[in-house]
């Protein structure tokens, strides 16, 4: 199948590249990675480039030494390129905009880094980073790399206790943070929730570097607090600028908790030297990226994403990368993302499905696309939640570029699965995220870890060792890191996600293991559920959960979101969506009902919060997590679930 809206696969050579390229890895590994390697700026270059006897499945360039900020920053400026724009800055929350030089950069972020030094932080020490969409957040991140610190960027507006919990686990010598964030119309005070969060934490940090912003500046308290403007601009002004300190490359860069809203925080830990041989890999050979191109991810750096792509890997290839605060629709409408994409010259966009879905569902025409000048944009990269196919070719028709979906973790750091646009695109198929990437031995096993013919739905696990990038343990829990995803399948990573491989090799990823539907001893994956659901055409977006059945285990059950404007009656659509369900998984899939809501409930990196729905549905205790987005979207799904029984008894 090739792409639609005039994006067929290159030619008889389409996949070429691709395919010498896994077959290289395939033979040589380590001489795979070697080659990666030579595209870092090493302290001390790799003698040897995997170790199996280290760590919990091996690891990676044991014996050198390196530093990644040197690489994202330095290297440029030292190679001449010090003028090159590195950071677009994009805020039409607060109406202000700015670029800087990758010169600009390294002095901003030397200058923080030896702030850093003057409060007593050293390398291996770990510096909290509480902070909204701002250049600032950016610049401490680095600014940690630059002294061998580690840096714990937690999600900005967090509720205080599970601040608290964050700071007593990593433990942080020193925080950054703002005095507040801001929202579509509202502003989100940051410091109080630090301050309490301080107070609540067993641990206690050395210092607090806090920005003052404009929109509601805050009280600082004496001999904890440092104004982060008047501390930069003075190590400026004096010149006290520090510089790269050498770490191993098997040193922590950082820690990213995944998960962890009840009980102890699960902080996956990414090294230096695996992290910056595969980001740099992937920005040429994934995402098809050349140096000085602009390069957007819309995502929140308190996220994987853009851990991976709004700092790390755009800088590590001399790219420019955009830092957008901002949402996809009401700031100020559904035409943001092609405004910032027209003025900024993006060469590649990469967001979630549930971006595209809320502009698609608020301007399903596409008008707003038209009414910017898009020449300068080549693709765009989806991930995050599964992308179906209704939304990738709604985008692909109105944009006019491909639309390349693809497949990764928090613990994976970059892409498992893709179709790699720098070895040029392979064939489309809608619904995969494309096929593995060298590094990744894909396989698809049944629960007692024996292997799954093509076609066959089941676990989706990685052969070990995972390649360079991939978290090599958790923070201070090895032995949980081994339980949670080494232990269920000896010999394998488990993805913990559900889907089947084809014939050809590439991956389908259905839904989360724990989202599966068990209908009468069936196992029907919640993903091709939903990509039936969203082929109605008055619809935008859905979630199909797997509810409690006295007599068939589970039966599915849909939520779903109508388009903006449309006027049908919502029984009518419910029927439709039933019907449709039927003809097009089995009449095996049949919905035990559908029920219309405003809105869908997810997280604030854009995941549906299909586990909750699914407790309210089944009449379970259930809480707000601490990550939700939008929490009277499960106030609304809990009321109407309240009338539906009601309406029934």
């Amino acid at each position: 199948m090739s792409g639609a809206a005039g994006h067929p696969a290159s030619g008889p050579a389409a996949g070429s590249a691709y395919r010498r390229g896994y077959a290289a890895w395939q033979e040589d590994p380590e001489g795979f990675w070697r080659a990666a390697a030579q595209e870092i700026s090493w302290v001390s270059p790799p003698a040897r480039i995997f170790d199996p006897d280290s760590g919990a499945y091996g690891r990676w360039f044991p014996d050198a030494t390196c530093n990644t900020c040197y690489n994202c920053i330095d290297r440029h400026v030292a190679a001449g390129q010090g003028a090159r724009i590195a950071l677009i800055y994009d805020s039409p929350i607060t109406g202000r905009a700015r670029r800087y030089s990758f010169a600009e950069l390294q002095r901003e972020v030397a200058a923080l880094a030896q702030v850093m030094l003057d409060r007593g932080v050293a390398p291996g020490d770990r510096v909290l980073i509480y902070m909204p969409m701002v250049p600032e957040a950016v610049f401490a991140m680095l600014a940690c790399a630059r002294i061998g610190a580690v840096h714990a960027v937690v999600f900005g507006g967090f509720a205080a206790a599970e601040l608290a919990s964050r700071i007593d686990h990593a433990e942080p010598r020193l925080i950054v943070s703002a005095s507040c964030g801001i929202e579509p119309g509202r502003v989100i005070a940051y410091k109080p929730l630090l301050d309490r969060a301080t107070e609540l934490s067993a641990h206690k940090p050395a210092a607090r570097i806090v920005l003052q912003r404009p929109e509601q500046p805050c009280a600082m308290t004496e001999g904890l607090d440092v104004d982060y403007r008047q501390a930069v601009d003075a190590a400026m002004a004096a010149d006290r600028l520090a510089g790269c300190r050498t770490v191993a490359a098997t040193d922590p860069l950082y820690i990213l908790y995944t998960s962890g809203t009840t009980g102890q925080p699960k902080g996956v830990v990414r090294e230096n030297g695996g992290h910056m041989v595969a980001l740099k890999w992937s920005m040429q050979n994934v995402y098809g990226m050349a140096p000085g191109e602009v390069f957007w991810a819309a995502s929140d750096v308190g996220w994987v994403v853009g851990h991976s792509y709004i700092v790390y890997g755009p800088l590590l290839q001399g790219c420019a990368t955009v830092l957008f605060e901002g949402k996809p629709v009401g700031t100020p409408d559904a035409g943001t993302f092609w405004r910032v994409i027209s003025e900024h010259g993006v060469s590649a966009l990469f967001a979630a499905p549930t971006a595209i879905r809320a502009i698609r569902r608020e301007d399903p025409g596409g008008a707003f696309i038209g009414r910017w000048d898009l020449s300068c944009l080549r693709q765009m990269f989806v991930a995050g939640e599964r992308a179906d196919p209704e939304t990738i070719i709604w985008a692909e028709t109105g944009l006019n570029v491909p639309v390349i979906d693809h497949w990764w973790q928090t613990e994976t750091g970059w892409a498992i699965a893709a179709n790699p646009a720098g070895l040029g695109l392979l064939p489309v198929k809608y619904g995969s995220p494309g096929v593995a990437m060298p590094g990744y031995d894909i396989r698809v096993l049944d629960d007692e870890g024996a292997p799954l013919p093509p076609g066959a739905l089941g676990n989706i696990a990685i052969r070990l060792p995972l390649p360079p990038s991939c978290f090599a343990t958790l923070w201070t829990a090895d032995q949980r890191f081994r339980d949670t995803y080494l232990s269920r399948f000896p010999g394998y990573y488990d993805t913990a996600d559900a889907g089947y491989m084809d014939e050809d090799g590439y991956v389908f990823v259905m839904s989360r293991t724990d989202d599966v539907i068990q209908v009468a001893g069936h196992r029907l994956s919640t993903g091709a559920l939903e990509d039936a659901v969203l082929g109605h055409p008055d619809l935008a977006e859905c979630a199909v959960v797997g509810i409690g059945d006295a007599l068939k285990g589970q039966v599915p059950f849909g939520i779903v979101v109508m388009k903006a404007g449309t006027a049908r009656g919502e029984a009518e659509i419910a029927r439709e969506v039933s019907q449709r369900v039927r003809e097009t998984v089995g009449a095996i899939a049949s919905l035990r009902g559908v029920l219309v809501v405003a809105g869908l409930p997810k997280t604030r990196s854009g995941k549906i919060l299909r586990g909750v729905i699914r407790k309210i549905l089944d009449g379970e205790r259930w809480s707000y997590p601490a990550t939700i987005e939008d929490p009277e979207r499960l106030d609304a799904i809990a009321e109407a679930v309240a009338q539906m029984r009601a309406g029934s008894a």
